[in-house]
């Protein structure tokens, strides 16, 4: 008991000692960190080494849980988006088998109302890649100059299209080249129908990137994001070709932006549905299609 005493006094007095010159001994030890640093630098690298290589482990031991508990978070999250998509994948699933119902019902429908009224088909459509070779820098024309022409199969008044609708017609033809008039040129006039109303219209074009709604008979019926397809009438182009989408339905003034990007053309397709109408076809001029004025050749 008495020796207890006696360890506890002197650890007392020990502590007491440390405490008040603690700072003074760190000093001490830095400034003597210091001179064997600068002695003898060897020492100083071996020390340093050590203590890495001894905390090394201890880090590497330290780390590991918390890498662990890392990853099981982000499976954690993960696990949980899955759950998510999966969810969603199962909702766009059934709007889907729903829309397949529908769209089978409606086709045997199809089936059944051209047996009773004895419908038959129209000819196959057949087309023709061509590039475009020449452009217009006219301020009164809308159009370019194609590599293909009558020899090809190209004939007056075929529709020119691309992968987004329709661009425009074909204004002249000539044995190895042909002349395509855009749907924006201030020649063209296209009939048309509103695609969610049913309703006629003409399209026009006046040289500028929109085009002009006329001849319609509400116009308040109309609204932007309304698409335009071709309706078929006058027998220029099949019916449901996309033309472009309404943008603006202000002051009794409907414009068209044109699925087609005039800009970035470079391919097109040629098409020939089997019609004829308010353009002829097939009498193009005997003499090859020349760059009208103001077109330039590529």
């Amino acid at each position: 008991m008495a020796i207890r005493d006696d360890f506890e006094v002197v650890a007392g007095q020990v502590r007491t000692v440390v405490q008040r010159f603690a700072l003074g001994l760190l000093v001490i030890a830095a400034f003597g960190a210091m001179l064997v640093g600068k002695a003898d630098t060897v020492l100083v690298e071996h020390a340093r080494v050590l203590a890495l290589d001894l905390a090394s482990p201890v880090l590497e031991a330290i780390a590991r849980p918390v890498a662990y508990a890392n990853r099981a978070i982000a499976d954690l999250k993960e696990f949980a988006s899955l759950r998510e998509e999966n969810a969603r994948l199962r909702e766009e699933n059934a709007r889907l088998l729903a829309w397949q119902t529908a769209a089978r019902r409606l086709e045997n429908e199809n089936e059944g109302l051209r047996g009773l009224a004895n419908f038959r088909e129209g000819p196959e459509a057949s087309f023709i890649t061509a590039r475009i070779v020449g452009d217009s820098v006219s301020a009164y024309v809308r159009g370019a100059l194609l590599n293909v022409g009558r020899k090809a199969g190209v004939a007056s008044g075929q529709a020119v299209v691309t992968g987004e609708g329709l661009a425009g017609r074909i204004a002249e033809v000539g044995d190895n080249s042909a002349r395509v008039l855009f749907v924006t040129d201030v020649n063209s006039r296209l009939p048309v129908l509103i695609e969610r109303t049913r309703e006629r219209a003409i399209l026009a074009g006046d040289n500028s990137p929109r085009l002009k709604l006329t001849l319609h008979q509400a116009i308040a019926g109309v609204q932007r994001g309304d698409r335009i397809v071709t309706s078929g009438h006058g027998g220029s182009f099949p019916v449901g070709i996309p033309v472009g989408e309404v943008v603006e339905t202000s002051e009794g003034t409907v414009r068209v932006r044109p699925f087609t990007d005039f800009s970035r053309l470079e391919f097109v397709r040629v098409v020939d549905y089997g019609v004829t109408g308010l353009v002829g076809g097939g009498s193009g001029s005997p003499h090859p299609a020349q760059p009208p004025a103001g077109v330039r050749v590529r």
